[in-house]
This record gives structure tokens, C-alpha cells and sequence, in this order.
């Protein structure tokens, strides 16, 4: 007996046709690189660092778009920020481009190409029914994306203040999001399917 072939939201709901394909996704990735910049600027400032909603936008949008989507998402964001357009969190007033880049966050920034594929091909896989395992592939991207983030980090200040300021705030917030991700996602992928 064959499995039922999943596919995600973005897939679902594509339009017939190559041309209307094509328009489709590439307004998708548009949509998606816009919310990673809207994320990155909604932003809690704390004593040394900034808790935004990005993880949460990387998480949603992978679900909801499956890997290659999501994968190439992420990667039209980068662009744009190596291109010097202030989309990243702290930008232009802590720098643009390249430069930005291989700062503090870089780790973290490269992290979502990572972050996306995981989530995404859960998504490939009908995980998007199930906020659990939904849950359980996000928790495999935040480790990625805290574990990259901490490497790069402690590449440039040493592991103490690379745990101190660049994991350590993070944890609970980032579960919380992670937690609202795999719980909502389900539900209004749901809710888009009975409209």
C-alpha cells in the first residue's frame, strides 16, 4: 500500500499552470523574506541583547511552505541583507551588508538556511497535522540555529560570552515562540483547508 502524498500549505493551494506556478511561488518567497524583515524588527530590547520574533517567522514559514520553499525563502532574505537593504535586526544603525553579517549574528543568520530545511521537510512529511512532531522539528531547528549562532559567537568572544549573551537570554523565549509556531500552524492550515 502507497502512503498518501503530503504536501504543504504553499503546495496546496498552488495555482494550476506553470506560469501561475512559477508567480505563485516566487510571490511566496517575496511574502516570506518580507515577514523575516517585519520579525527582525519586532524586537523586545533587553540589558545586552534583543529578543525578536525571527525564529518564530522561521519556523511558521517553513512550515508552512515545505523545504525547498522555505530553504529558498530564507535564502532571498540573506540576499537582500548581503545586499545591503536593512533587513536584519539592528539595522542600519549597527551596519549593513557583508559586514553585518559576519558580526555577532552571522552564526544565528546562516543557521535559518539550516533551521528552514529541517522544519520544512517535516512539513514535506504531513507533520504540519501534528503540532508534537511539528514541535519536536522545531526544537531540531532551535538547536541548530542556538548551536550555530553559539559557535560563531564563541569563534569571535570565547565560549563564556558567547553562552552568556548569545544562548543563555534565548532559551525560554525561543521555546515560547517555538511552542506558538507548532501550535498555530496546524490550526490555520487547517482552517485555510475548510474555507
Amino acid at each position: 500500500m502507497i502512503a498518501a502524498q503530503t504536501r504543504s500549505l504553499a503546495e496546496e493551494f498552488q495555482p494550476e499552470g506553470q506560469l501561475a506556478k512559477a508567480v505563485w511561488y516566487v510571490t511566496l518567497a517575496i511574502v516570506g523574506s518580507a515577514l523575516m524583515t517585519l520579525a527582525a524588527k519586532t524586537k523586545v530590547d533587553m540589558v545586552f541583547v534583543n529578543v525578536t520574533m525571527q525564529t518564530f517567522a522561521v519556523f511558521a514559514i517553513s512550515a508552512a511552505y515545505g523545504s525547498r520553499l522555505a530553504v529558498a525563502t530564507m535564502a532571498l532574505y540573506l540576499l537582500e541583507g548581503a545586499l545591503g537593504m536593512p533587513v536584519f535586526t539592528g539595522t542600519p544603525e549597527k551596519g549593513i551588508g557583508l559586514a553585518y553579517m559576519v558580526g555577532p549574528t552571522g552564526g544565528y543568520l546562516l543557521a535559518y538556511l539550516a533551521a528552514a530545511w529541517i522544519v520544512g521537510r517535516a512539513a514535506d512529511k504531513g507533520f504540519t497535522r501534528n503540532p508534537i512532531k511539528l514541535g519536536l522539528a522545531m526544537l531540531a531547528g532551535e538547536v541548530v540555529i542556538l548551536g550555530l549562532g553559539f559557535l560563531w559567537m564563541a569563534y569571535l568572544f570565547g565560549f563564556e560570552k558567547a553562552f552568556a549573551f548569545g544562548v543563555g537570554p534565548f532559551i525560554v523565549a525561543d521555546l515560547l515562540k517555538l511552542a506558538l509556531a507548532a501550535a498555530a500552524v496546524p490550526v490555520v492550515g487547517s482552517l485555510l483547508k475548510r474555507g
